[in-house]
């Protein structure tokens, strides 16, 4: 009995154990070096690691992650700054806690926890489009977004091709149906930065149906699906 009960005592520590580091994991990081702000995201198992200046940005990669007891490794999905790096892994030699954290370096600070009830990772899965809403294929080719504690970012790309065709972010917050987004960087126009976006925004069947107008000003309205891998 007593080394049953060991047993049950060893798996409970375990499992308890993994549900702290994995809680821990999931958030944003921020560090600073120099006029350079280094942003982490982490969310459902993926990873996007943001570099940008005030007013300016300057790249981002990431993509599905482990984590072990030399740190994360990622699979990298995209890298607008050095595409050859698609397909391969990249390893953060560092432990992620509820504490700041370092890596090459920088010390990362973990940003406050902000529970929302958007945070996740989203893959778009559909499109009004003369009134009607088109359903988009899942293919190689993918606009993902990651929202976590308060900050947002989407990402335009496909893995197969090491293609890379945007990205945007910043913070956000969600509330009564009413979501909005204040970007703080931008891919294809610095001057965007700094404008607040606002939308309405629902959950449906898990679905998250996002409706209102661009940052080109042009209405849309966007169908978001669970787990962007």
């Amino acid at each position: 009995m007593k080394r049953i009960l060991s047993i049950f005592l060893v798996i409970l520590l375990s499992t308890s154990l993994y549900a702290q580091e994995k809680a821990a994991a999931s958030g944003a990081y921020l560090a600073k070096d120099g006029q350079t702000n280094h942003l982490m995201l982490l969310i459902d198992g993926y990873l996007s690691y943001i570099k940008y200046e005030e007013n300016k940005y300057l790249s981002t990669w990431g993509g599905p992650y482990t984590s072990d007891a030399n740190g994360l490794t990622v699979k990298i999905e995209y890298s607008d700054a050095n595409p050859a790096e698609v397909g391969s892994e990249k390893t953060l030699r560092t432990k992620l806690s509820a504490q700041n954290v370092q890596i090459d370096g920088l010390d990362f600070k973990k940003q406050d926890a902000k529970k929302q009830g958007l945070d996740g990772l989203w893959r778009i899965t559909g499109r009004q489009q003369d009134n009607k809403m088109s359903t988009i294929a899942r293919g190689d080719r993918k606009t993902i977004k990651l929202l976590v504690d308060g900050y947002f970012q989407w990402i335009a790309i496909n893995p197969a091709e090491k293609g890379f065709y945007g990205t945007g972010g910043g913070k956000y917050s969600f509330n009564n149906n009413d979501y909005v987004e204040e970007i703080v960087f931008f891919s294809r126009d610095n001057s965007r930065v700094g404008a607040k976006l606002t939308f309405k925004g629902e959950i449906k069947d898990k679905d998250w149906h996002h409706s209102g107008l661009s940052s080109k000003g042009d209405p849309i309205y966007e169908l978001w699906s669970l787990d962007g891998r």
